[in-house]
């Protein structure tokens, strides 16, 4: 039985088709519904995320729906197009949100490949294993980051914190680690998340505010930025990344815009007429 995607191909041989999906188009789990954390979980993913002594921890859902789905999609498409650009023809990305979000834990396991990663969670540099990757209670019972990872941004952290010397000659002396993370423990619950944040501020000790969403909008660097723009009601994250000769726009309206597939076709220079067909093909919503 000839495909409905054959025929058009027939007609047009460039057309280009994105499917995004969990588990791709075949296999034995590609019929079954799941979530971002469904996804995680078949991947390994969500084995390496959380405490060592604790549950794995869903990380919102950004890996696997909006990294390993949406992102893998777009660079798929992107790829498609430049290769249409040279051979005139088109083809289908099969973006599985679980092969998407493997490839994006790659370097782990090339980590675990080279003997430089335990396959174990909460007990290697990323993954809160290291007390100079992670996060830390203040006096205020908010909480800072720490990311001092290379020796000259931990010195910096040591001084000003401040850390004992033998901790900055043995940074990566896992023996020390258990001792290293109760001083530093100790130190950021003397004072309020933002008196650190005032004292880290001019530093490279790579030292930050955990701020709440509500927070992240109105922080200097992001005012300054503009990293959040107002659209109706709502104000969210603006467009990225940026271009140096084009200016990105948001692409609903309104937050009550419920013709948003329409505007956005119509940005992309499709008429009306055309636009009516694809709604009642059932191509788009109404």
């Amino acid at each position: 039985m000839v495909s409905a995607r054959m025929l058009h191909w027939a007609r047009n041989p460039a057309l280009i088709y994105g499917r995004m999906t969990g588990f791709g188009q075949d296999g034995p789990l590609a019929g079954r519904a799941g979530h971002d954390i469904t996804y995680l979980a078949y991947s390994g993913v969500l084995h390496a995320i959380g405490r060592e002594e604790g549950r794995p921890v869903p990380p919102l859902n950004l890996i696997a729906d909006n990294g390993g789905g949406a992102m893998m999609l777009i660079a798929g498409v992107l790829a498609a197009l430049f290769e249409r650009s040279r051979s005139g023809k088109g083809q289908v990305i099969d973006a599985a949100m679980v092969e998407g979000a493997s490839m994006l834990v790659a370097p782990i396991h090339a980590f675990m490949s080279a003997g430089l990663w335990s396959d174990r969670r909460g007990a290697n540099l990323l993954d809160s294993g290291a007390p100079f990757y992670d996060t830390y209670e203040t006096a205020d019972a908010r909480h800072v980051a720490v990311g001092c990872l290379e020796p000259r941004f931990f010195a910096a952290f040591a001084r000003l914190l401040p850390l004992g010397e033998d901790f900055v000659r043995g940074q990566y002396d896992k023996a020390l680690w258990p001792d290293m993370r109760a001083a530093i423990a100790d130190r950021f619950r003397q004072k309020t998340r933002d008196d650190w944040d005032a004292l880290f501020a001019a530093s490279d000790a790579c030292v930050a505010p955990v701020l709440s969403l509500a927070e992240a909008r109105d922080h200097p660097h992001n005012r300054a930025r503009h990293a959040f723009v107002k659209a109706g009601a709502l104000e969210r994250p603006a467009p990225a990344p940026r271009f140096s000769a084009s200016q990105p726009a948001l692409a609903g309206m309104s937050e009550d815009d419920d013709q948003l597939p329409q505007t956005v076709l119509a940005r992309f220079g499709f008429s009306t007429a055309e636009i009516k067909t694809l709604v009642k093909a059932g191509m788009i919503g109404q």
